[in-house]
């Protein structure tokens, strides 16, 4: 059964850190490329904001550029999002997804598989 997990998330003051887990399960994630989405309270969900191909390119979009590091562990099936300088409006949920295409691939609809979120709260 193909399956994405995120954990990791929580609670942490501004400025502040967290490392996302997005495991894998059911296929081989490093013939896809990753991406991560989060959905601020109130708000449609946006991203992706960080991506990882299967080739093994990085994108950050600017809001998080310079404090986010996205990385993979194939052996593991697993992709992590370092979060560092956390603000308060990082604040949400925060979704992995993967592609098929070998991309950055910045249309959500490209995505065929979606994890079931994990909650990241920054307070001020």
């Amino acid at each position: 059964q193909v399956q994405l997990v995120e954990s990791g998330g929580g609670l942490v003051q501004a400025g502040g850190s967290l490392r996302l887990s997005c495991a894998a399960s059911g296929f081989a994630m490093d013939l896809y490329t990753i991406g991560w989405f989060r959905q601020a309270p109130g708000k449609e969900r946006e991203g992706p904001f960080c991506i990882t191909t299967s080739g093994g390119r990085a994108f950050y979009a600017d809001s998080v550029k310079g404090r986010f590091t996205i990385s993979r562990d194939n052996p593991e099936n697993t992709v992590y999002l370092q979060m560092n300088s956390l603000k308060p409006e990082d604040t949400g949920v925060y979704y992995c997804a993967r592609t098929p295409v070998n991309q950055i691939a910045l249309t959500p609809t490209r995505y065929d598989r979606w994890g079931q979120g994990t909650q990241v709260t920054v307070s001020s």
